[in-house]
């Protein structure tokens, strides 16, 4: 039959979003909404630490349920095992950006840990939140205990193995107690942030950790020369 001439033909409904792109949107929220949680919770952590901090206060910090909070994490030690590896991860990020089978040298080294603390100066609820949870997880019924422990571990051997790698290439003197020089930074690093969490506008942790990490590159490298 031929179409009526006076009649509008109907408008085309309007297509449907392809589903892949609906999808992609959906975990871009998602992943949106579990960041801030991530966030949150470090704030939550580094006031409170981790027994007295609530999943419901965090929750309710977001905008969402604690139902909500918990479709993301499954409780709260998940949670805080998760906002400490996405702490690490980037600290990894800063300080181990170069090439896989690249050893920089204890100076570049020394450097790159300088530029973490002055990043770190600009994320105080992090370092905050890092003091807190290492005081608490002292107690080795911490679900944080374990983690802690590995985590000085793995920056302790890095660092030892850094530092030995310096000895034999001829940068660092053959002398130098590697381990001990190890332990020591870690030690400063740590005690710095405690002072600088006390009292940031009195205390410039980077600047102090450069002053001895200048002075103790000088006294172990075979060149005497600092950052």
């Amino acid at each position: 039959m031929a179409q009526d001439k006076g009649r509008t033909a109907p408008k085309a409904a309007p297509k449907a979003a392809p589903k892949a792109a609906t999808a992609r949107g959906g975990y871009a929220v998602g992943d949106a909404r579990r960041q801030k949680i991530l966030d949150t919770a470090v704030e939550h952590f580094a006031q409170w630490g981790f027994h007295a901090s609530s999943l419901a206060r965090i929750a309710n910090d977001c905008g969402i349920t604690q139902g909500g909070l918990l479709h993301h994490f499954r409780g709260k030690e998940d949670l805080l095992l998760s906002v400490l590896a996405q702490s690490e991860q980037h600290d990894v990020e800063r300080l181990f950006s170069g090439p896989a089978e690249e050893v920089p040298s204890v100076a570049a080294h020394f450097a790159a840990v300088v530029a973490l603390a002055e990043e770190n100066a600009r994320r105080p609820g992090l370092v905050r939140m890092y003091n807190t949870l290492v005081g608490e997880s002292g107690n080795p019924g911490h679900p944080a205990h374990a983690y802690f422990r590995q985590r000085y571990d793995r920056v302790l051997g890095y660092t030892v193995d850094l530092l030995r790698a310096g000895v034999a290439r001829g940068e660092m003197r053959p002398d130098a107690d590697c381990e001990a020089v190890g332990r020591e930074i870690i030690a400063v690093m740590d005690g710095f942030q405690i002072q600088w969490v006390l009292d940031p506008q009195g205390v410039d942790m980077a600047l102090l950790l450069r002053a001895y990490l200048d002075r103790r590159l000088r006294e172990i490298t075979v060149a005497g020369t600092g950052l």
